[in-house]
């Protein structure tokens, strides 16, 4: 589904990203962790074809960036961002929000619906505990159910890959555990597209999330099974502090040691 080789991404003279190798699989659902400037949201942009590398391959999909037109691969991919969800009208219509996906435009103007994707709109607001918004404008809706909105959004057209970009950021307790939930029940269902899951911090971390990577100044510190990434010696190694990781129920929490 994914594939970085070598991928170095340079601003200013810097590299954000550097000699990134890295590999999603079919059926496979990761996260992404690191600390702030580690090079996760720059990583999941050129996982999504919004950023071409500055050296090394990016094959997503079976295409690879710079040899494919974006505009038809785009679609392919589901998307929730904080930087997309700035560019979506506050006086939209939730089923607006949703639908405009199928065309993979922000702001509903002439277009013509099937009824079909009408009814999927719904299906997937509803799937997200969403239904009871579809009549509401986006820009009225509170920072949890934005989020639920989007990634209704992000799964409208079907992708075969489907990128979260800190989902849960600016929640608070019963936002981000209702949150987790849909998305655990999205990571346990088998006709789901390939996902990846960037945050901060191993809470957030829905359960049946199955492989973890994580990242420090831009380079990969370890990428693996989650049991086996989300340990206390690769994420002390990581955040560059020394940390103690529990894990129970399905659920990671993590806090300094000593």
């Amino acid at each position: 589904m994914l594939r970085l080789s070598g991928v170095t991404v340079v601003r200013g003279g810097a590299p954000i990203l550097d000699e990134v190798d890295w590999r999603v699989r079919e059926g496979e659902r990761w996260v992404v962790l690191g600390p702030n400037g580690a090079g996760k949201t720059t990583m999941l942009q050129v996982a999504g074809a919004q950023l071409h590398p500055t050296r090394g391959t990016a094959e997503i999909l079976g295409e690879t960036l710079g040899a494919v037109d974006v505009f038809e691969l785009r679609p392919r991919i589901g998307l929730a961002s904080a930087a997309l969800a700035s560019r979506l009208p506050a006086d939209e219509r939730v089923r607006d929000v949703v639908l405009t996906a199928s065309y993979a435009v922000v702001g509903r103007w002439r277009e013509a619906y099937d009824p079909v994707d009408e009814t999927r709109a719904q299906a997937l607001l509803s799937a997200m505990g969403a239904a009871h918004l579809v009549d509401r404008r986006f820009g009225t809706l509170s920072e949890g159910e934005r989020k639920r909105v989007q990634i209704a959004r992000a799964l409208m057209s079907d992708p075969e890959l489907m990128l979260l970009d800190e989902p849960a950021a600016g929640l608070d307790l019963g936002g981000r555990e209702e949150l987790v939930r849909r998305l655990a029940a999205l990571a346990a269902d088998p006709g789901a597209p390939a996902l990846v899951l960037v945050t901060h911090h191993v809470e957030e971390v829905p359960p049946g999330f199955t492989h973890a990577v994580l990242l420090r100044g831009g380079r990969v510190v370890t990428a693996g099974p989650v049991d086996e990434v989300l340990t206390a010696e690769p994420l002390s190694d990581a955040f560059g502090l020394r940390l103690r990781v529990d894990h129970a129920d399905g659920r990671w929490s993590a806090r300094a040691a000593g």
